[in-house]
């Protein structure tokens, strides 16, 4: 069975994933955004067959997030650090962290946010750099960008459909339907 290619698809969502979407991968770029840098320390912190990080590793130097660097020409060593792409990545992880610990974590979490200077444990949330207002729903919803295909502006043309669905509340244009089949039937 073949894994289909995202990269092709408009979806930013989706080609991300395509360079992350492994967990291997998301794990290796926790662990050199934490400073670990060689094939050993990585080997050593995920416990993951050799083949599979070698993998990994190509994969992520290949899709630039990270760089592949020698460190030593006897024996040919090298060294993995996080490009800028790579680098951006960390908000990623932030969110991931947030998410695992209030809805995965019912004994509490095992790792959390803290401010350096204070150690306060910290609570993340995504801000819209402009206002510095939360980004949530329904003040804030997908929209076509301008590079949208035809598909992509039709699935995100209704704002009205995308909040009704953050609220959890019944869809607009299939509530009215579901009256009407009541109302014919």
């Amino acid at each position: 069975m073949h894994r289909k290619n995202l990269d092709s698809m408009p979806c930013p969502i989706a080609r991300s994933l395509e360079r992350v979407g492994e967990w291997w991968s998301i794990l290796i770029l926790r662990d050199a955004l934490h400073g670990l840098r060689r094939f050993d320390e990585f080997q050593k912190s995920l416990d993951i067959a050799p083949n599979m990080l070698t993998r990994r590793l190509n994969a992520l130097v290949d899709a630039g997030l990270l760089e592949r660097r020698r460190y030593s020409e006897r024996p040919p060593r090298d060294e993995y650090v996080p490009t800028a792409r790579g680098r951006d990545f960390r908000p990623v992880l932030i969110a991931l962290l947030a998410w695992g610990n209030k809805h995965f974590a019912p004994e509490g979490a095992s790792v959390q946010l803290v401010d350096t200077e204070t150690g306060a444990t910290v609570d993340p949330i995504m801000v819209d750099s402009a206002t510095g207002r939360p980004i949530k729903a329904p003040e804030y919803a997908f929209a076509p960008g301008p590079a949208a295909p035809e598909r992509t502006r039709r699935r995100y043309a209704s704002i009205e459909w995308q909040n009704a669905r953050a609220e959890e509340v019944p869809v607009p244009a299939k509530a009215e339907r579901a009256a009407r089949k009541r109302s014919n039937a």
